[in-house]
């Protein structure tokens, strides 16, 4: 942490506390008392469920007047985050987002045919504010009518296609059903909203015939657009002119040093309406040492390899999505898609693993084995098997549910 960094931490802690949320939660703390990095990392976490007691405006440090826009995390469940945003903080996100564009290649010269959704999550519009920013011609068609969708993308002569991995898998192969590929003008696409693999990933690029940027953000923290991979690929830049990240071991909360996988945690800078100390995003990821060879000086991060509370114990065995993803690609024959399911019967917990293949006959029997044995010297436990064919899965225009636990 810099001079720099604890200045701007230190005037929005000060900010933070004009909001009824951070006036008791830092009650008898003052920015004042943050002079060094060791001081800052004392001061408490704040989660999700921390927002939620805020609701519905609790977290504002602003006026009222001055809230042009409120936003809300993409959760169904319980109470929801409510964000608001200042005008600033919509021309800081946009900013924002149009670096990503302009990091992925993109110019104002590009079609951005834009698939996620409009309305409180925060995708669409997002994806739409850089794209206007960045002076390119928008499309915002959102989720769903993949005949229209397709339809707009030819007639259009859409360059940049905008979406979650599930939906842009389910486009690219509705595009290859319909054999109208040699139709498709895409030749990058911006995929956020979920961690994805590389066979998925691969299928993706091979499909549409497209150069694939991984975008990174999440509601709380102005929506997706905070970071993105450049044509190096892997790691993510981040946008630390915005934000201060830390990576820490999710169940002490310990700083961890770079290199070291961990749990992404941000403060924000700059954000007027809804600014946050310390905010445990969840995001599984590590920092990445040194400068990136594409001149970008904007420190990195791994792509996002899961979540710390998408972990799920089988028998003994601590599970993440991500680790199947990383079994499944090493294995000849299994396709992207999988669908892991959990039950509790007779005493016992049954994890059942599901997974697409073009195999068919006595080579899907022989897959079977293989998934079975790899799947018991990766992780550990013994595990129910079953190959469906391609396309038998079912498949999202948001987020593909990867794990279903119905043991509670």
């Amino acid at each position: 942490m810099t001079n720099l960094n604890l200045e701007l931490v230190q005037k929005a802690i000060t900010h933070a506390k004009n909001s009824k949320f951070y006036k008791d939660k830092f009650a008898g703390i003052e920015a004042g008392d943050i002079k060094s990095k060791e001081d800052f990392e004392k001061l408490p976490f704040t989660d999700k469920e921390d927002l939620r007691s805020a609701y519905p405006l609790g977290l504002n440090a602003t006026s009222e007047e001055k809230v042009v826009r409120i936003h809300s995390s993409s959760g169904t469940t319980g109470t929801p985050v409510i964000i608001p945003y200042t005008r600033k903080d919509v021309e800081d996100w946009a900013k924002m987002f149009r670096r990503c564009y302009e990091t992925a290649g993109i110019t104002a010269h590009d079609r951005i045919h834009i698939t996620p959704g409009y309305g409180l999550w925060t995708a669409g519009i997002g994806f739409q504010l850089g794209a206007e920013l960045l002076g390119a011609m928008t499309i915002p068609i959102g989720p769903g009518f993949t005949d229209k969708q397709i339809k707009m993308m030819i007639d259009m002569k859409s360059t940049v296609l905008c979406a979650t991995s599930s939906y842009a898998l389910l486009l690219a192969e509705e595009i290859e059903k319909r054999g109208v590929k040699d139709k498709i003008h895409l030749r990058r696409g911006v995929i956020g909203s979920e961690r994805w693999g590389e066979k998925m990933r691969n299928r993706i690029a091979n499909e549409l015939g497209v150069s694939l940027f991984d975008i990174y953000g999440l509601t709380e923290i102005y929506g997706p657009g905070i970071g993105i991979n450049c044509e190096q690929q892997s790691a993510m830049h981040m946008w630390d002119d915005y934000f201060y990240y830390e990576i820490i071991e999710p169940k002490t909360g310990k700083v961890l040093p770079d290199g070291e996988v961990g749990e992404l945690v941000i403060t924000t800078y700059l954000k007027e309406g809804a600014p946050l100390i310390r905010y445990r995003t969840h995001d599984l990821t590590r920092s990445i040492k040194g400068e990136c060879p594409c001149g970008l000086k904007f420190p990195r991060i791994d792509a996002i390899i899961g979540r710390s509370d998408d972990m799920v114990k089988v028998r003994g065995a601590i599970i993440y999505p991500s680790r199947v993803d990383e079994l499944l690609a090493k294995i000849d024959g299994v396709s992207s898609e999988y669908q892991i399911m959990i039950d509790h019967l007779n005493g016992k917990d049954i994890l059942t693993l599901f997974f697409e293949t073009a195999l068919t006959d006595e080579p899907r029997k022989e897959l079977e084995k293989t998934v079975e044995t790899e799947f018991k010297k990766d992780i550990g436990i013994r595990t129910v098997i079953k190959a469906v064919a391609l396309g038998e899965l079912e498949r999202s225009e948001k987020k593909t549910k990867r794990v279903f636990d119905n043991r509670y």
